[in-house]
């Protein structure tokens, strides 16, 4: 089973689109697959964008009487498909923006890198948005964390668009009762990527679309800000690494 995770806020004109590309994508390969979106109380009618959906697809919504952020948001998607899961080994969560900032037309290479033996695939973005500092900052976001957190070969820490075997996830969870992210936003993104990478033994990458819509939407995310949240979430991070099982990891890139 592949469960479809989508963090939403507000993107009513852009998840019906992306539910639907998934779905045509889905047609093509002979696999299971559940959509699970968590809405972060959205305020532009996008639960009522998804009600058709959920007659139409396999598609369960988790909803929030208040805003709690992208991370609690990923929380909870992570840890519903894991109670769903019989199969931890073998069955596998998808994580995608639901802003549509990326096309999910590398999910069928994401998952045959998962059925080669890789634990986490990332799409990587080929460049990254915004003005020169935010892209410098972006493009170099390794340096600003910890050695423990970094992913040898990883030059996209903040797609949002990442397959990980579930019991990766299982095992990152373990010993983080309440949220498995401390950072939100952008620096939530690599932060789940370091906490899921330690227990993995091969991190592969694929090369991710930017969708057309999102090329000229501005970021909401300073240079100086996103460089702070990096080193907290270092800090953070190294805080935790004590109580962290280590984990091998065996870099793959195409």
């Amino acid at each position: 089973m592949i469960y479809v995770c989508i963090a939403t806020q507000n993107n009513a004109a852009t998840i019906g689109l992306l539910l639907w590309k998934i779905r045509q994508i889905f047609a093509a390969e002979p696999r299971e697959y559940q959509f699970l979106v968590a809405d972060d109380a959205s305020t532009d009618g996008t639960l009522d964008v998804l009600e058709p959906y959920q007659r139409a697809l396999p598609l369960t919504v988790l909803t929030d009487d208040r805003a709690r952020g992208y991370a609690a948001a990923v929380d909870a998607l992570l840890r519903e498909a894991l109670a769903r899961t019989d199969r931890p080994k073998r069955d596998a969560v998808v994580l995608i923006p639901g802003d549509f900032s990326v096309s999910p037309v590398a999910l069928p290479d994401m998952l045959k890198r998962l059925d080669s033996g890789a634990d986490i695939v990332a799409a990587e973005a080929p460049a990254p948005r915004g003005g020169f500092a935010l892209r410098a900052v972006r493009r170099w976001a390794g340096l600003l964390l910890p050695a423990a957190a970094r992913i040898p070969g990883l030059r996209d820490y903040f797609s949002g668009f990442y397959a990980f075997r579930l019991i990766t996830v299982k095992l990152a969870l373990r010993g983080r009762p309440t949220l498995l992210l401390s950072a939100d936003g952008l620096c939530a993104r690599a932060e789940l990527l370091a906490r899921t990478a330690t227990q993995a033994r091969q991190v592969a990458t694929v090369t991710a679309s930017v969708h057309a819509s999102a090329a000229q939407r501005p970021i909401d995310q300073s240079a100086l800000g996103l460089a702070l949240g990096l080193r907290r979430t270092g800090r953070d991070f190294r805080a935790g690494a004590q109580s962290a099982p280590p984990g091998g990891l065996t870099p793959s890139t195409p």
